[in-house]
């Protein structure tokens, strides 16, 4: 299609006459004159051809009944035929050349951008939106858009049909769906919930709050046939008429609410719908009508109450007549039929027979109706739990009749007891769990009569290193034998509980017997004398316990326990296998432990650590062939502190590994030092602890300190506690591999303290043991400790490993390990932990001590 001659730039008529007197003034012989005259013939014919043309096209485009517009494709209106004009109410001069949106005011800003997507797909756009008409009044319109190419231009042809007439009419059809009297659901193929009448929510009991889909889910419902047989999913009318294609008609169904415990009795009629051009229905519409009250007398309806496990019951007070159905009379399970009403209450328990018998007045006397759950014991010995519900019946004005259901609840509350007790108990040990134990304790608190409670915490000893070397079965079994040895001491006195991981919690009353609580502990700690075994493996678990009582040591179920958990801690610390009391002592030692974690934290960004050096020399002449670097600790708030009260911390906050770290590199700038000065190289030992070792750099740190301080590996030895040994990982003997091939020397620290797992120790690349002092301080009088010491020494010479004794103090102590063949002692009895400079001066004055020379 094209425009006029006069919408491109040239006026026709005026050109015409020009070629008219050009060609007169040639004469009529004149070639140029017929050319002129030709030139003017095919200018009106071409005219003419277009006038044709705008007409048919003017002609076809008004034609269409629907508003038709031609669409540029930044939005601007080209043409407008005549029913839009009508349809919008505006001259078409308002419309054209203008954006499309004075038709739609609200169409968002990049409204264009998924039309063109889809129509340079080749497809047509479809869309529903609301139009403007010139007074500003609003109407629906189903768009249609396409492409086309207009004078050139490519383009959309929109054609919007008016939808008001199909709105109104689903409105009406909505409206008549919700003020029939019968439920209507629609589901799609997979019988999710797509609509529901209000009277199909009234009919299930569905209530405005609640989701529909939801409520109307199969699982939720028992369903029956008119029989009392359970119907299977694709029995189901409405899955009939989906698999079918076919309406199903007026199908009785029984349909019993588990949750709500309700029944109802329902008709159905399910009619598929199918959609255009489809062969198999896409959705199926069903109509229901409760037929419930036509049901209530029948057999059938007899039939689904034992089904549900109701049954129904009347009194007849006037005669004292009770009339029960058969799966009444089944529940009860009396050995005889019940016919009075005092026959009925022998059934339950006392105090429900009262609970009952008040209820039953309370009707008699013209009150509302009740609703029981009572509990009763059948002939044969079984206990029961019923739900009864009464009233008096409607229109009866005396009430002279009562009458109602009665609902056997065994299973529902058999299961409330199982959750209940799960969800109270812990699965591994059968005890008391954490909550149930905090519920109980907060009871008796909040009880004058029980408040004084006493709380016993008790945590296992070496519990971790069961569980590090046999695995989290066998330390499950640990705490299954602890938790019987437990209970086996406690007895009947006091309640136990797990509290988590290794810990138990005994809950006894101290009121009564004040010394209860302490003879418990001693009870408890009694019960764990003898070694667990698991297989052929024997271990030595004992317990730290705590004790708090209430009301002196706490108030509240967490303060208590808290407070006994303080004393547990100290028990473990001081000496295992204890017990300990609380007391105002602890709790500011607790308060000094927090503010010394504290304080650690930032203690090597302070430079508050120094170094003292023990010598260990030879026990024959006492010459020193090495050092042992030890820490010590000036704080400006808390003074000097020595390892043994906050390395334990440091381990438990994981700042050991920062702490390790200085120390490895301040031990070896000292020795660099000393070399430096002319003393030649001290190999120095260094404690490493466990968190050092269990990271994946130790070899790499190591050697890095060497490379910076110039120093051979054979300056440093580092020691280790015996926990590396229970590690049968390739990374533990990898690590060990690379420290030795760096010429370090490797020695286990505390031998004989520990699990010494001796498989393990022949496996590892280590030099020497140091026996520990809790073992040398006992020699040469303590049988035990010269045994430990025998074994330790026999060891390492079957080994080929060097022995140093730690904790050297005397010299009956010296001459023993000398007889034992032990050759390396260090301890106050050849000097304690030395400065740097006095270290030096030692090895100054006595240059032929050293075992180590430059």
């Amino acid at each position: 299609m094209s425009h006029d001659a006069a919408s491109e730039g040239f006026d026709l008529p005026a050109l015409v006459a020009t070629l008219e007197r050009a060609a007169a003034e040639r004469g009529p012989g004149d070639a140029t004159a017929l050319l002129l005259r030709q030139a003017r013939d095919a200018l009106l014919a071409k005219q003419q051809e277009a006038d044709t043309e705008r007409s048919r096209y003017r002609n076809l485009f008004d034609a269409v009944p629907d508003p038709v517009s031609i669409i540029a494709e930044d939005g601007t209106v080209l043409d407008l035929n005549k029913a839009g004009m009508q349809a919008y109410q505006r001259p078409r001069e308002e419309i054209v050349g203008r954006n499309i949106n004075v038709l739609n005011p609200d169409l968002p800003r990049d409204h264009l951008v998924p039309v063109w997507e889809t129509l340079n797909r080749g497809e047509t756009y479809v869309i529903e939106v609301t139009n403007m008409r010139g007074d500003g009044t609003r109407f629906p319109v189903e768009v249609h858009s396409a492409n086309i190419n207009f004078d050139g231009r490519k383009s959309i042809v929109a054609v919007a049909r008016d939808i008001s007439s199909r709105r109104l009419a689903e409105l009406r059809y909505r409206e008549l769906m919700e003020t029939i009297d019968k439920g209507i659901v629609v589901n799609n193929r997979e019988l999710v919930v797509q609509y529901c009448n209000g009277a199909a929510m009234r009919i299930f009991g569905i209530r405005e709050d609640q989701r529909v889909g939801q409520e109307l889910a199969l699982d939720r419902w028992h369903i029956v046939d008119e029989h009392g047989r359970e119907m299977q999913r694709h029995e189901l009318p409405a899955q009939r008429a989906l698999d079918t294609g076919q309406m199903v008609e007026s199908v009785l169904l029984g349909m019993y609410h588990r949750e709500r415990k309700l029944l109802i009795w329902l008709t159905a009629t399910s009619v598929p719908q199918f959609a255009p051009g489809e062969s198999q229905p896409s959705q199926v519409t069903t109509l229901f009508s409760d037929v419930t009250e036509l049901k209530r007398d029948s057999a059938l309806f007899d039939r689904a109450q034992s089904l549900a496990h109701i049954g129904g019951w009347e009194w007849d007070i006037g005669r004292d007549r009770v009339y029960l159905t058969d799966e009444a009379q089944r529940i009860l399970g009396a050995a005889r039929p019940l016919v009075t009403l005092d026959d009925v209450l022998s059934c339950l328990r006392e105090s429900d027979r009262r609970r009952l018998r008040g209820a039953l007045d309370l009707v008699t006397a013209g009150g509302q109706g009740f609703d029981l759950e009572l509990q009763g014991t059948q002939a044969d010995g079984h206990p029961f739990w019923i739900r009864v519900i009464g009233d008096a019946e409607p229109g009866d004005p005396g009430a002279s009749r009562i009458t109602g259901t009665m609902q056997d609840i065994s299973q529902d509350k058999q299961a409330e007891e199982t959750l209940r007790i799960q969800a109270r108990t812990d699965p591994l040990t059968g005890l008391m769990n954490r909550d149930a134990v905090l519920t109980e304790l907060g009871a008796r608190l909040a009880d004058p009569e029980r408040a004084q409670v006493a709380v016993l915490y008790i945590d296992l000893d070496r519990f971790k290193m069961v569980n590090d070397v046999l695995g989290h079965n066998a330390g499950d079994e640990l705490l299954v034998q602890a938790s019987d040895r437990i209970r086996g001491a406690v007895g009947t006195d006091g309640m136990i509980a797990r509290f988590g991981g290794d810990e138990f919690l005994v809950i006894c009353d101290a009121g009564v017997d004040p010394h209860l609580p302490e003879k418990l502990a001693h009870a408890v700690l009694g019960a764990f004398a003898d070694a667990f075994r698991f297989g052929k493996d024997e271990f030595a678990i004992t317990a730290s316990i705590g004790l708090a009582v209430s009301p002196s040591d706490g108030l509240r179920p967490q303060q208590l326990i808290q407070n006994a958990d303080i004393a547990m801690y100290d028990s473990k610390h001081r000496a295992r296998n204890g017990w300990q009391s609380f007391t105002q002592e602890l709790a500011q030692r607790q308060q000094d432990r927090l503010q010394i974690e504290t304080q650690l934290r930032r203690a090597v960004d302070n430079e508050e650590f120094r170094l003292v050096y023990q010598p260990q020399v030879d026990l024959r002449n006492g010459r020193i062939i090495a050092g042992e670097a030890l820490i010590r600790w000036q704080n400006h708030q808390l003074g000097e502190l020595r390892p043994d009260v906050f390395i334990s911390h440091a381990e438990t906050t994981g700042d050991i590994v920062r702490i390790g770290s200085w120390v490895l590199r301040e031990a070896c700038r000292q020795v660099a030092a000393w070399r430096d000065q002319g003393l030649g190289i001290v190999r120095v030992a260094v404690n490493v602890s466990y968190r050092q070792f269990a990271g994946d750099d130790l070899a790499d740190r190591v050697r890095a300190i060497l490379t910076e301080f110039d120093l051979p590996g054979a300056a440093l030895e580092l020691e280790f506690t015996e926990r590396v040994l229970i590690e049968d990982a390739p990374a533990t003997l990898r690590t060990f591999a690379d420290l030795r091939q760096l010429g370090v020397m490797l020695t286990i620290d505390d031998f004989g303290e520990g699990y010494s797992a001796l498989n393990y120790l022949r496996r590892l690349p280590i030099h020497g043991l140091k026996l520990s002092p809790l073992f040398t301080e006992g020699v040469p009088n303590n049988r035990s400790d010269v045994a430990v010491c025998q074994a330790v020494s026999a060891i390492a010479r079957s080994l080929g490993l060097g022995l140093v004794a730690e904790g050297v103090e005397s010299e009956a102590q010296r001459q023993f390990l000398l007889n034992l063949g032990v050759p390396v002692g260090q301890g106050f009895l050849f000097a304690p932990g030395l400065s740097p400079d006095e270290f030096a001066r030692r090895l100054a004055d006595s240059p032929l001590e050293r075992a180590l020379h430059a």
